[in-house]
């Protein structure tokens, strides 16, 4: 089914005391467009945000914006170095039973030395929060993509309501041309005979040959089967799950040329007015299918 490019998707993941949010903000585009907002310590990482978004879209001007709060009554900056701690306990013990002391060792006597606790490996803390950011950008393009297939099936349901409007103009104006060629036979038999008369004679066989060569230019049956062959194709195309805005409006260029050269066959007032209805029809289509992925 056919996807808008206009869409918003957010979303939030928690662990360890570290919050990442994402938004995500889509806007037509012939192309992907990306633009990154990313904390300064991921700014290396941009490409592979990048190739994560292609994963999810193939069109438009996106604007991501990744921010990373940490709860600072749960995160404190350090950890336990447990092998230094379990040498001092054990150091301290044997001091202890050296020197025949009751005491015994305690939280506050580990505590004196600086190393037993340390500085938390700022890698260690990215790679948490490198994982949260992919977690929280591909939920938050999920949650775009299901906005953009929600405007994408509305858009899609009105483009197939104008087409097979179309379909139905298409016949009518089919008809009437039809109904149309042997009135246009006898004016083209009356204004020869009024331009020749009374001057030579004619070879009626040569008359009648000439006169079915105008009429057949005036038929618009193959340009009528061939803008049908578009407007199915279209349905087609519009249905399927793959992103098909180009396709789209390749098949609007066309249906244009066969609308242009109809109206150009035929001289009858109501075929022209309807013709007109129908390439307003298409301008409409148009406009839609820039918002279409």
């Amino acid at each position: 089914m056919a996807a808008s490019m206009t869409g918003f998707g957010r979303a939030e993941v928690n662990k360890n005391g570290i919050t990442v949010s994402t938004e995500v903000r889509s806007v037509n585009s012939r192309y992907l467009d990306l633009t990154l907002r990313l904390p300064r310590n991921f700014s290396q990482r941009e490409k592979e945000l990048k190739d994560i978004v292609r994963t999810f879209l193939n069109r438009g001007n996106l604007n991501v914006t990744v921010k990373v709060e940490h709860d600072s009554n749960d995160v404190v900056p350090l950890k336990v170095n447990k092998a230094a701690a379990k040498s001092y306990y054990k150091l301290l013990n044997e001091i202890r039973k050296s020197v025949k002391l009751k005491e015994q060792v305690k939280l506050a006597h580990l505590l004196t030395f600086s190393d037993v606790l340390e500085p938390v490996d700022e890698e260690e803390t990215d790679e948490t929060e490198w994982e949260l950011v992919q977690e929280s950008v591909r939920q938050a393009l999920e949650n775009l993509n299901a906005m953009r297939a929600q405007e994408g099936s509305e858009l899609a349901a009105d483009l197939g309501k104008r087409i097979r409007w179309m379909d139905d103009t298409l016949n009518e104006v089919e008809k009437l041309s039809k109904e149309r060629i042997p009135e246009e036979r006898i004016n083209l038999h009356e204004r020869i005979a009024e331009l020749v008369a009374d001057k030579f004679t004619i070879d009626q066989n040569r008359l009648e040959l000439e006169i079915a060569l105008l009429v057949d230019k005036l038929d618009i049956t193959e340009e009528c089967v061939r803008y049908r062959s578009h407007n199915k194709y279209f349905l087609d195309a519009l249905n399927k799950n793959e992103a098909a805005g180009r396709k789209l409006n390749f098949l609007v260029q066309e249906m244009n040329r066969e609308a242009n050269t109809i109206g150009s066959k035929s001289s009858d007032a109501t075929i022209a007015h309807l013709i007109v209805g129908l390439k307003e029809e298409l301008e409409k289509i148009r406009e839609q299918l820039q918002n279409i992925e």
